[in-house]
């Protein structure tokens, strides 16, 4: 079978050979598992000592209907939260902001107070089922929602685990749900960066993620070359911030796609590792061996869902799992087959659980640690890989850093030529898409699909509302003062913001104070 269309040695017949490993060194390029550089993994068992973690991507409507959805995927299995927010929550409007109107609860459930984050986490054990929250230019604040509730129930701060995403440059990249200019956005992640590492040790402080601009269209190469650059423009932020590498790069994680290409994404795991435990060891010095461990999650593609035949997505997600699971991955996401045509349904969602649960306990898989080692077929797709993501490195470092090229639109247009590129691959049918441009079926009926009810925005304002007139208002009014006070200066906005949001201030409050501070930002592209 011939390699993909984005595979990193298209030139290759698909035949391999010791050849193709000249001047590979075992002990130097594999290790063992659970030690540098961690090529095989970051624990020494892996799987047969702890499987990864299994979590389902959910939130919509409200936060009640989403907390019963979260209750839902635990009885069934499911192992850890994964809570998806609304498009006015990821960037700073509360729930009644025109601009809101039409996108409350739509792609997420919408948390505007304290309240609805009550309501989100009602019955969760907070301190016993880690939570992956989706969120970036607000990620302070729906942290300190986090914080917050776990307070109220009298649940010691330093036993809660999960992770904010709170990758701020991806958002510049590939998604767009950014709010204020890239520097004082970096001070809001190095903030979070501080104060958990004081009040959090648990807590993933960061979910640097490749996922969304695999979704925007780059290749495997591109996904970890512009991840690991943006890790290291946060870890160099953290030190230009006063923080010791090895006080908080032990809580640094990452998330990754599983595309298409089975043995490409597992070595992709495999290589954006032991790149990333030689970036932390030789360019930052970190002595602590966690510091240099790539920690990840993954979600499995949602750009190859198809809406045609969407029964087909099964075995797409089946396969991507398997890569993200011979890859090494600590944590999982399984798409719902659906999800091309809306939100998931229940019966969808609890597939996509089963999913993972027949990869665990009955494929076998989980028994091997790295079992594709010494492949001459997978090091050499590891090795390629690595070189082509160290000479973007390369090409990022010359143009000034990430920041630098971001702010031009080097990745921003590197990204559009591959997926473009890409895009003419399926029209011409050179790459073959099941049941779009090849093997299509006739397809009269028609897969049900998740609703959510216009209603339901009505009933979220006026919860808000009700939630606004039942507070002190003056309290509110000086808590945001001193957010706008405090990012006025060099002090850490987290404890005002917490401060803040037990008062009752809301998610739009809040992220309007920053920007009477810090203002917005206008993309430009000059590149």
């Amino acid at each position: 079978m011939p390699p993909s269309s984005d595979s990193p040695l298209p030139a290759q017949t698909g035949l391999y050979r010791a050849a193709d490993l000249a001047g590979f060194d075992p002990a130097r390029d594999l290790g063992e598992p659970g030690h540098f550089p961690f090529t095989r993994g970051i624990r020494e068992s892996m799987y047969r000592g702890r499987l990864w973690t299994m979590r389902q991507y959910a939130g919509f409507a409200d936060a009640a209907e989403s907390n019963r959805r979260y209750q839902y995927l635990l009885s069934q299995g499911a192992t850890g939260l994964s809570i998806a927010f609304d498009l006015p929550t990821q960037i700073g409007l509360d729930s009644d902001h025109p601009l809101a109107q039409g996108e409350v609860g739509r792609v997420g459930v919408p948390v505007a107070h304290l309240g609805d984050m009550e309501r989100l986490l009602a019955g969760i054990p907070l301190d016993r089922i880690s939570s992956s929250m989706t969120i970036n230019a607000t990620a302070a604040i729906l942290l300190a929602y986090y914080v917050a509730v776990a307070k109220r129930r009298g649940t010691d701060l330093r036993r809660l685990a999960g992770t904010v995403q709170n990758d701020i440059l991806k958002e510049y990249i590939a998604r767009g749900t950014y709010i204020y200019p890239p520097a004082p956005a970096l001070r809001l992640v190095t903030d979070v960066f501080e104060y958990a590492a004081r009040e959090l040790p648990q807590w993933n402080v960061i979910s640097i993620s490749g996922y969304h601009m695999r979704e925007a269209g780059c290749t495997a190469a591109q996904e970890i070359a512009f991840t690991l650059a943006n890790g290291m423009t946060y870890v160099a932020a953290a030190r230009e911030r006063g923080l010791e590498i090895d006080a908080f790069a032990p809580r640094l994680s990452f998330f990754f796609n599983a595309h298409n290409n089975l043995l490409e994404e597992a070595a992709k795991f495999r290589a954006a590792r032991r790149m990333w435990a030689r970036i932390m060891k030789e360019r930052f010095q970190a002595r602590n061996e966690r510091s240099m461990m790539l920690r990840f999650h993954v979600q499995t593609a949602g750009s190859t869902l198809t809406a045609q035949q969407p029964l087909n997505n099964v075995v797409r997600t089946a396969y991507q799992a398997l890569a993200a699971v011979l890859g090494g991955t600590q944590s999982l996401h399984t798409n719902s087959y659906d999800e091309a045509l809306g939100l998931p349904t229940e019966a969808a969602a609890r597939l996509a659980v089963r999913t993972q649960q027949v990869l665990a306990h009955e494929s076998g898989v989980a028994e091997f640690i790295d079992p594709l080692a010494g492949s001459y077929c997978v090091e050499s797709l590891t090795n390629e890989l690595e070189r082509q993501a160290e000479d973007y490195l390369a090409r990022i470092d010359a143009l000034g850093g990430m920041l630098r090229a971001i702010e031009i639109g080097f990745v921003q247009k590197e990204i559009e030529n591959a997926a473009y590129a890409d895009q003419r691959r399926v029209e011409s049918g050179e790459r073959i898409v099941v049941g779009v441009n090849r093997f299509q079926a006739d397809e009269s009926a028609a897969t049900p699909a998740q609703k959510i009810e216009p209603q339901r925005e009505q009933e979220q304002i006026a919860r808000l509302r009700q939630w606004r007139a039942a507070r002190d208002a003056a309290r509110v009014q000086n808590a945001l003062a001193a957010i706008q006070e405090t990012a006025a200066g060099t002090g850490n906005v987290m404890p005002p913001i917490l401060a803040a949001v037990e008062a009752g201030a809301t998610t739009g409050e809040i992220a309007d104070a920053l920007r009477r501070q810090f203002g917005e930002f206008q993309e430009t592209i000059t590149i």
